[in-house]
């Protein structure tokens, strides 16, 4: 498994393309090979491929706009195989949690990812808290989900903070998963004043250990460090810490 930076967290270092670059060079420099290219500012397809092979770093997941996956999936398919990235993911889902929103989640990314397939991509779901809701019938929304897509055309991006804050143990939502966990979002649960954070990898209350364990026994290839607040801290300090806690995990 290798492990990287989902680029969300660092989404006010990249406005623009030049803080955009400076902050791919960062990342290399703290050590992290792969990224996830998700918050930024709109960018050139080649431009990327230049900047990630000028700083020894690969995309392996984006966070691509649900419109452009529906109308232009060949193209969106053309332009992340450019940049060498065939996992190609859906942030949220549009619209947010309601039932009707579901269906026509469900109506609306059939095809494309039907056809990300045959073109040699991968749809992803990265999801929330509230895809854990219980609908009239016991099933969650997330239940509904994954019936309705076979695992070749959806993969899901477990996020475990997400996971836990759901109700959910992450390591064993990981392993329920299984064949469709090829990237997962590392992202502790904290607790200040009674209230819940986003934390370091290694620095909050979920058993990492067990959630690595569970990655590698379930298939995933990339294990995107997040954050989505750092708390007034440092992104870049974060993700160093971060990085420090899974090199010391043997990753």
């Amino acid at each position: 498994m290798e492990i990287g930076v989902q680029f969300y967290t660092l989404r006010d270092n990249c406005a623009c393309l030049e803080d955009f670059e400076k902050t791919l060079k960062r990342v290399s420099e703290i050590g992290y090979k792969t990224v996830q290219i998700s918050g930024t500012c709109g960018y050139d397809p080649y431009w990327l491929k230049e900047k990630l092979d000028k700083y020894g770093l690969r995309c392996v997941l984006t966070h691509t706009s649900p419109d452009r996956i529906i109308n232009e999936p060949e193209k969106v398919v053309e332009e992340h195989k450019i940049f060498g990235c065939t996992n190609i993911g859906i942030g949220i889902m549009p619209g947010g949690p309601t039932k009707e929103n579901l269906e026509l989640f469900i109506k609306n990314f059939k095809e494309p990812a039907r056809i990300f397939r045959e073109n040699g991509a991968k749809l992803f779901y990265h999801h929330h808290g509230h895809e854990f809701e219980r609908l009239e019938d016991g099933d969650t929304f997330m239940d509904k989900i994954l019936e309705a897509f076979p695992p070749e055309e959806l993969g899901i991006t477990v996020d475990t903070y997400w996971a836990q804050y759901g109700g959910l143990i992450p390591e064993e939502l990981i392993k329920s998963l299984k064949g469709r966990v090829e990237c997962v979002h590392l992202k502790d649960y904290g607790v200040s004043l009674g209230n819940p954070i986003m934390e370091r990898v290694g620095y909050g209350n979920l058993n990492m250990e067990r959630i690595i364990d569970a990655c590698a026994k379930s298939g995933a290839k990339y294990l995107l460090v997040e954050q989505d607040n750092c708390n007034g801290a440092c992104p870049f300090d974060c993700l160093a810490d971060s990085y420090k806690y899974l090199k010391s995990r043997g990753l």
